[in-house]
């Protein structure tokens, strides 16, 4: 019974991690999904917790949902200048080094590692060490 519960776990989260892309949320979600389930039932708890925190992660996104609207009326009320971007503007995306300005994140955001910039008029956060579009913040 174990062993099927850790098999379709990491099945799980095979299927689930290539999503990571889409929505960092993903990784904070299954770390802390496992730290949970570890605690709450060893091994097998950590495994399932990791699976069904990644998945909680992944619909909360980098900013969580219940920020993104405070978030969006800071950045509007920064008046930054959109930059304008030739391609679409979609999470995966490797923005320009130059010719853009990355701002930070507040710290009451909880986005320490991330940066946004507005491009064609939508707010992004930005991987600084990639400078790929990590979440669109509508």
């Amino acid at each position: 019974m174990a062993r099927s519960l850790i098999r379709a776990a990491a099945i799980s989260i095979a299927l689930i991690l290539p999503a990571s892309v889409m929505a960092q949320g993903v990784i904070g979600g299954m770390e802390h999904g496992a730290r949970e389930g570890d605690r709450a039932a060893g091994p097998v708890g950590a495994v399932v917790g990791g699976a069904v925190g990644a998945v909680t992660g992944g619909v909360a996104g980098v900013l969580g949902i219940d920020q993104r609207p405070r978030f969006r009326q800071y950045v509007v009320e920064q008046h930054h200048p959109s930059f304008h971007y030739r391609e679409p503007v979609h999470v995966g995306v490797v923005l320009p080094d130059s010719g853009l300005t990355y701002y930070e994140v507040p710290a009451e955001y909880g986005a320490p590692h991330y940066r946004y910039t507005v491009v064609n008029d939508q707010t992004v956060l930005v991987d600084p060490r990639t400078h790929s579009v990590v979440e669109i913040i509508d």
